[in-house]
């Protein structure tokens, strides 16, 4: 029997009821799947293989999603299977958002409303470091013999001189998603949810500006919107540490591409996106403008 055919079985309230179990698509980690029972819709999210060595701690991800749904931003957990750890969530009723919905006009304002909303949820369990990570992911590779971007660790030193410049002045650290991409926003018409809680925790929150704004492609007017919307003006100091963490998405998640592209199962060129992602970071480490964010960073 097939998990998500056990997951149905545990949950006492559907016995004996109409269950159909729907495949969805899009999941870059797991497996997703829309349940209905006599009708009702349910959303469930089987893990992954392996997607432990990602450093997805499922204990974090539980107690992450109730406290931001406890702000209204996530769905409600309505059931927890914790052999599985296989959660069963309220079905949001709205539009999977793509980056070339995000890039419309009003979206980067509506974007930054619905992250300042999460970042003022009530703790999360762990923290979140972008910088530890992937330090955590070179190892996993180092010891795997995974094959990773060619030049990637030359560029070691400038991930430290940017952690360096970032803590002269740091922010307090917030409750973040971490890893909001396109199709982690939905909208149902009044506001932006905010799913997908894998990679969240307390982090400075310009990382999660500045990875969402890496995510949409977005132009610096764009990114000055975010910013603005979020901290009520876009200042020098908040637009570099914006700009700083868009490096560090990159050559994070880009790592994490690499690993996926040895363990994964899914059918996805997770190669092709580490290579996309860690050209990105590397042209901005090589642009004109790197000097001035590490500058007013310190600011």
């Amino acid at each position: 029997m097939a998990i998500i055919d056990e997951v149905v079985t545990k949950i006492p309230e559907w016995n004996g009821k109409s269950v159909s179990i729907t495949p969805l698509s899009g999941g870059l980690t797991n497996s997703n799947f829309k349940i209905e029972v006599d009708g009702a819709p349910y959303f469930v999210r089987v893990p992954g293989a392996s997607t432990e060595l990602l450093a997805i701690d499922r204990n974090n991800e539980y107690h992450n999603t109730k406290a931001a749904s406890d702000v209204g931003v996530a769905p409600k957990v309505l059931h927890y299977i914790s052999e599985y750890n296989v959660m069963v969530l309220e079905f949001l009723n709205g539009q999977t958002m793509s980056k070339d919905s995000l890039n419309a006009a009003g979206m980067p304002t509506r974007m930054a409303q619905a992250i300042k909303r999460l970042h003022a949820a009530p703790r999360f369990l762990l923290d979140f470091n972008m910088f530890r990570l992937t330090e955590y992911y070179l190892s996993l590779c180092r010891d795997r013999a995974i094959k990773i971007p060619d030049g990637y660790l030359d560029r070691v030193p400038i991930f430290n001189r940017i952690e360096k410049a970032m803590n002269v002045n740091p922010l307090a650290t917030v409750p973040c998603n971490n890893d909001l991409l396109a199709e982690n926003y939905i909208d149902d018409g009044s506001q932006l949810w905010l799913i997908d809680y894998e990679y969240s925790g307390n982090n400075d929150p310009t990382f999660e500006l500045g990875n969402t704004c890496q995510e949409m492609q977005f132009s610096d007017a764009q990114i000055s919107e975010v910013c603005a919307a979020y901290f009520g003006a876009a200042t020098p100091a908040m637009i570099a540490r914006m700009k700083l963490n868009m490096i560090m998405s990159d050559v994070g998640w880009g790592l994490w591409a690499a690993i996926q592209a040895n363990i994964s199962s899914i059918d996805f060129d997770f190669w092709g996106w580490a290579i996309e992602r860690w050209g990105r970071a590397e042209e901005k480490m090589d642009s004109e403008e790197f000097e001035g964010w590490v500058i007013d960073v310190q600011i």
